[in-house]
């Protein structure tokens, strides 16, 4: 790649779709310059949190603290303790963690296949519905159960028994309500700030509920491996992440002109940098991280390991980023996963010596 190539900045995101900023610049006499800006875009619909990137650390907090918490009310101040693995490692012990890793990474990798082919077979748009769907069913379901949760903690030494059954219910319908309404808004798909707080809830939902039912061992192993699987994932020529951007690239009405730019880029007739001023975080990226940061609090109960733990995922983030500006995607988990777990593991055992 050339040397001395300044980069310029690029125009702000005008809307809500994704768009994958390629910057060129090339020489021309030494001193005549040309740039050539291009965009894709993905569709709205897509499951990811759009941020700028200077405030990418905001939702990672966000559902830091709130699946902490939930996962804390959940496990410790409720005192649900449940495996729920389909090999529990009180029974199984370490060979029974590996066996519910390999199931879970397995169910992920399928499920990925299935989204693949079903794209193939009804189009992109597809997609929205599948999504959709699987949302509202995770909304109301975890919703209910940490409202549950909620309202009993609150009112167990105030209400009887007939008068709790009357406020849950009416809490029902109002969680049915507002799922009905999120699940509208992201088909119509016309508020991304909507959409945005969303996949922060179903994230953070997610992320609290793995990190109270699964049990440490297997949390381990199910973070490593998802780790693993996205970078196949994402960076495979097979990888079902891949095949998707792949997709949208196709269906990209400049996709003959940014293919033949890259081409030159890689020639060394340009030089080229992605505009990471806007960026997504994918809702699995969301509810991993909050699953680490949920365990660790739960089952180490030190609230500095969380923080810890936290800010070792938002470097990975950050490193994760600034890797953006030569990449068009890259997987949002290993750098931020392996380092929140190595951090997590160093500190609990700080803890355990002093």
């Amino acid at each position: 790649m050339p040397e001395n190539k300044e980069i310029i900045k690029k125009k702000k995101e005008k809307n809500s779709d994704r768009k994958i900023n390629l910057e060129v610049h090339k020489e021309k006499n030494n001193d005549d310059n040309n740039v050539i800006d291009e965009e894709i875009s993905e569709p709205s619909f897509m499951p990811t949190f759009q941020v700028k990137a200077k405030y990418f650390p905001i939702p990672i907090i966000t559902v830091v603290i709130i699946s902490g918490i939930l996962a804390y009310l959940s496990y410790v101040e409720a005192g649900i303790q449940i495996e729920g693995v389909i090999f529990p490692e009180s029974e199984y012990g370490g060979i029974g963690a590996l066996l519910n890793g390999l199931i879970f990474i397995s169910y992920a990798a399928v499920t990925s296949f299935i989204i693949i082919y079903i794209i193939k077979k009804k189009g992109i748009n597809a997609l929205k519905y599948i999504f959709a769907f699987s949302f509202a069913l995770l909304c109301f379901f975890l919703l209910i159960l940490y409202g549950d949760i909620i309202l009993w903690l609150i009112t167990r030494d105030i209400f009887e028994n007939e008068l709790y059954i009357i406020v849950s219910n009416i809490m029902y319908v109002c969680i049915g309500a507002f799922t009905i309404f999120m699940i509208y808004k992201y088909i119509k798909g016309d508020s991304p700030r909507i959409k945005n707080l969303f996949i922060l809830l179903i994230g953070l939902l997610i992320g609290a509920f793995m990190g109270m039912m699964i049990p440490p061992i297997t949390t381990l192993i199910i973070l490593v491996l998802i780790s693993i699987w996205d970078i196949y994932a994402v960076k495979s020529k097979r990888g079902p992440i891949k095949k998707m951007f792949d997709i949208f690239f196709e269906n990209s009405p400049k996709k003959e002109k940014f293919k033949k730019l890259e081409d030159q880029a890689e020639e060394g007739e340009y030089e080229v940098e992605y505009d990471i001023s806007s960026l997504e975080i994918g809702i699995g990226d969301l509810a991993f991280y909050s699953m680490l940061t949920s365990h660790a609090l739960i089952f180490t109960n030190n609230i500095i390991i969380l923080i810890a733990t936290a800010c070792a995922i938002i470097l990975g983030t950050g490193i994760t980023i600034l890797g953006l500006k030569k990449n068009k995607i890259l997987p949002g988990l290993p750098i931020s996963i392996f380092l929140g777990l190595g951090t997590m593991l160093l500190t609990y055992w700080i803890f355990s010596v002093l």
